[in-house]
């Protein structure tokens, strides 16, 4: 897990800007989920192509504040990603064929999979019978066409998210990104999402609490889930 914290400056714009540092006081369970991204095999298995090592240390986090968040109605919603393809080529081209170098390309493509071992989600995670799972094919999961994230959102009448998950600076952020601005209610969650590293994870949290989204750990949440 990520020892870190936003830094004081970053703090003072905030309160600064807005006069407080959190932008909900309080959360509402019955309008809530949890939505946790990417936390499959494919990215905490180690020496997988795109592992992210960090993944594996939010793993305890995110299983005892779903259990929490389970008791109190709140659903948890598991968000996997998975890219089709056909004769070697994906049906993400633009990232595949430029982003990945050649020599792991094919690994990388084999890994995200539909239904294959890579888009399971990681053993040591918890997931309940009653909890939503879906995929996505591009890093948000609330752009246009990459997932049934918003349908399924809106029909449980849900419109605040806590974003667990990795990585927090890729999918979690672009996520987080595209939920604000379809007027979804947005928690990152500090302690329950992973980057490749400090600085990266410390990056997005600090853009995120300025433009995009409350910053707040497990407990904070629930805390505020409370009042």
């Amino acid at each position: 897990m990520h020892d870190i914290e936003i830094r004081p400056e970053i703090v003072e714009r905030v309160v600064a800007r807005r006069g407080r540092l959190h932008l909900f006081d309080s959360l509402a369970a019955a309008r809530t989920a949890l939505v946790v991204i990417d936390m499959q095999n494919t990215f905490l298995r180690p020496g997988a192509p795109v592992e992210v090592p960090e993944g594996r240390g939010i793993v305890a986090n995110i299983n005892q504040l779903s259990a929490r968040l389970r008791d109190i109605g709140v659903p948890v919603i598991w968000v996997t990603h998975a890219n089709s393809s056909s004769g070697g080529k994906s049906d993400w081209p633009g990232f595949f064929d430029y982003f990945v170098a050649a020599e792991v390309r094919q690994k990388t493509i084999d890994g995200l999979a539909p239904g294959g071992e890579g888009q399971k989600i990681w053993p040591e995670l918890d997931v309940a019978p009653e909890d939503a799972q879906i995929f996505k094919n591009r890093y948000s999961a609330l752009i246009a066409g990459s997932s049934s994230l918003e349908s399924l959102l809106r029909q449980r009448g849900i419109d605040t998210i806590l974003i667990a998950g990795t990585k927090t600076n890729v999918c979690c952020e672009s996520t987080a990104r595209d939920a604000m601005m379809l007027d979804f209610n947005v928690v990152m969650l500090s302690d329950c999402c992973a980057a490749l590293s400090d600085e990266e994870h410390r990056a997005t949290l600090e853009t995120m609490i300025q433009q995009f989204a409350d910053v707040m750990t497990a407990d904070e949440a629930l805390a505020a889930l409370a009042k």
